[in-house]
């Protein structure tokens, strides 16, 4: 293995760059996770990577170097919900809530198949501060319906390049494919993005390892919508767009935050306002159609009111 071969095809500029082959993917991903190379070679490897724009098939080979290194413990009736390994400063997480909405809701409604959310989370990443999810999970008690899965323990070689990562200071392919690796071995995925060109970029990616992907756009990086949005899936091989508008479902949130820390984050949850818990349901209401529980956001509304 002549790593430097993979540096020089990512990083000599536009008429030196080329795309890398699956197996020399999965090899440069592979001698990254197992330290086979100096922490110099991963920084330049990764930041001219990142600056060539990796493409789709290299993005997806990514994706199945990762794989080969992780621990799958399946969640059985699973969505996984696909949320950023950066922070949040803006708003509070709302899968807290989930929980006992979803209990509430199978107990009303017998006929539904249970759903269960699945839920990454690691050390802070780049490339904004703020919390994370393992956080907010490590300080409350959930698990009947909401699941944490713990990258230090299924991915751990991943996990373990954080320091290089928070060194380089910058996005790398790592960002754009660890949101929805599926360590509970999830039937559905949804994860977020706000410009147009990564929904297809999402779908590409991940659909081999899921009965359905979607996308929605939310907020800072997690499938949690706090305003009007609209969603994306594929259908017959064209991607389809489903808007939707929060006052439809009688609910009005314009708070924002700046920098809210854990306390707050976690007082809102554990007391939460009118408000906030319609926000909490409607996005139990997405996923619901994700993950094909009811037709329409109007139904999964009314069952779940």
């Amino acid at each position: 293995m002549n790593f430097k071969k993979y540096i020089k095809a990512v990083g000599t500029g536009p008429k030196g760059n080329r795309e890398l082959e699956e197996d020399e993917v999965i090899d440069a991903v592979e001698s990254i996770l197992e330290n086979k190379v100096t922490q110099s070679q991963m920084g330049a490897f990764l930041i001219g990577w990142r600056t060539k724009l990796e493409t789709n098939p290299e993005l997806i080979a990514c994706v199945k170097a990762l794989k080969k290194y992780m621990k799958f413990t399946k969640v059985e009736n699973s969505i996984e919900l696909g949320y950023s390994f950066d922070g949040r400063t803006n708003n509070p997480f709302l899968f807290p809530l989930y929980e006992n909405i979803l209990k509430e809701f199978h107990k009303n409604n017998k006929d539904i198949k249970e759903l269960h959310l699945v839920i990454s989370g690691d050390l802070l990443q780049p490339a904004k501060n703020g919390l994370t999810t393992k956080q907010v999970f490590e300080a409350l008690d959930i698990k009947e319906y909401v699941h944490f899965f713990n990258r230090a323990e299924y991915l751990k070689e991943l996990s373990d390049i954080t320091p290089l990562r928070h060194e380089l200071g910058l996005r790398t392919v790592f960002n754009t494919v660890e949101k929805l690796l599926n360590p509970a071995s999830s039937e559905y995925g949804v994860t977020t993005a706000f410009h147009k060109p990564y929904v297809q970029k999402y779908l590409a990616i991940f659909k081999k390892y899921y009965k359905e992907v979607l996308v929605v756009k939310a907020s800072e990086g997690s499938p949690e919508v706090f305003k009007n949005g609209k969603y994306w899936k594929e259908v017959n091989g064209e991607i389809v767009e489903f808007p939707f508008d929060l006052k439809d479902f009688g609910i009005s949130y314009d708070k924002t935050y700046e920098n809210i820390t854990l306390e707050e984050a976690l007082e809102i949850v554990k007391n939460p306002d009118e408000e906030i818990l319609k926000l909490a349901k409607f996005n139990i209401a997405l996923y619901l159609v994700f993950a094909q529980r009811v037709d329409s956001l109007e139904e999964a509304w009314k069952r779940l009111n």
